[in-house]
């Protein structure tokens, strides 16, 4: 095909120099896949803006489209996996790290990688939650399964302003369980308890004390989106047969802990991985994201911009100065 469309593309012209502009590409151009979409929305996350910016742990090869989540309408399908005009979410596996991604017009990826939007979710809508409401979903889908009830007392969610954490609070609270967010803005408070926080304390109430072995159980469960101390004294100060979930890395990628919580209080340490999620768990949530757990007020929680857009946003992002997700309105 020689239809063109617009993309941000990075180009490496030199050794560490990376540039960004918006270009038009040819379909010719994409990767190979059984699947062919015209992109109506995506979404900007932290892995998103480490690609646009030649970071080698995301994306090695340049000239690149960033872009890890997608969503819009089915051009074809090879093998009839789906049908034209179809609507669907393409998030996580390899796409916008070196599979061009969701930062262009069209995309061609594999037919196993995408989901058919469910009923009561619009494109719009599945982009203002992308990979980091799928993540926050697991998170609080282990919690569920792991047996925890909103009655069993509060959930502590860490990092509660980024985007994982504001929406693991939304969720939770459209669950029904009372939501502790942990933030070390303190001027985001009164933003938190809209969306859903029960109680809102500096990060450092959650550590204080981790020095000791144990600490006093508090929480029910936990949505970590912080990892290194962070973590480590969440799960210190979990209650008996408590779930913590593990999604962030930004503390640090180390955890001083013993196993004290595990073997006395039978602690769970639950990882989330929602870019491999197995196809069964990832429809089961968005199905719950269309249904039980679907937020109210998304477009509050979300700045909307163009592929003109992005480049201020990334630069936000990188500086920690993000106070909503950002939507990328492809159309």
């Amino acid at each position: 095909m020689s239809e063109t469309f617009k993309a941000l593309l990075v180009e490496q012209p030199e050794k560490k120099v990376f540039t960004r502009s918006i270009v038009a590409r040819s379909v010719a151009d994409l990767p190979e896949g059984e699947l062919l979409v015209r992109v109506h929305y995506s979404s900007l996350n932290f892995k998103d803006a480490l690609s646009a910016t030649g970071n080698p742990g995301v994306t090695r090869n340049y000239p690149h489209t960033p872009g890890i989540d997608a969503a819009g309408e089915v051009v074809s399908c090879s093998d009839g996996a789906f049908k034209p005009g179809d609507q669907v979410i393409v998030t996580s596996y390899d796409l916008g790290m070196e599979t061009d991604g969701g930062f262009g017009q069209m995309i061609r990826v594999p037919s196993k990688w995408a989901l058919k939007l469910p009923a009561g979710l619009s494109l719009k809508e599945s982009m203002m939650l992308g990979t980091a409401g799928l993540t926050a979903a697991l998170s609080v889908y282990e919690l569920a399964q792991g047996g925890i009830k909103p009655e069993d007392g509060p959930i502590l969610v860490t990092g509660a302003t980024g985007g994982v954490g504001c929406l693991a609070v939304a969720i939770l609270a459209r669950a029904g369980y009372q939501v502790t967010a942990a933030t070390g803005k303190a001027s985001e408070a009164d933003y938190l308890k809209s969306i859903g926080a029960t109680e809102v304390i500096e990060r450092s109430e959650v550590t204080e004390g981790s020095d000791r072995p144990m600490m006093k159980a508090r929480w029910a469960g936990v949505v970590d989106c912080v990892g290194g101390e962070m973590l480590a004294a969440a799960i210190k100060s979990t209650r008996n047969w408590g779930v913590v979930t593990c999604c962030g890395l930004v503390g640090s990628i180390d955890l001083p802990i013993n196993v004290f919580p595990f073997i006395l209080r039978g602690v769970r340490l639950i990882g989330i991985d929602s870019a491999e999620c197995p196809r069964e768990p990832r429809s089961k949530v968005w199905q719950k994201l269309a249904n039980e757990w679907k937020l109210a007020g998304l477009e509050a929680m979300v700045d909307e911009v163009g592929l003109e857009g992005l480049e201020e946003k990334i630069q936000l992002m990188l500086k920690g100065g993000m106070k909503r997700r950002a939507l990328v309105n492809l159309q």
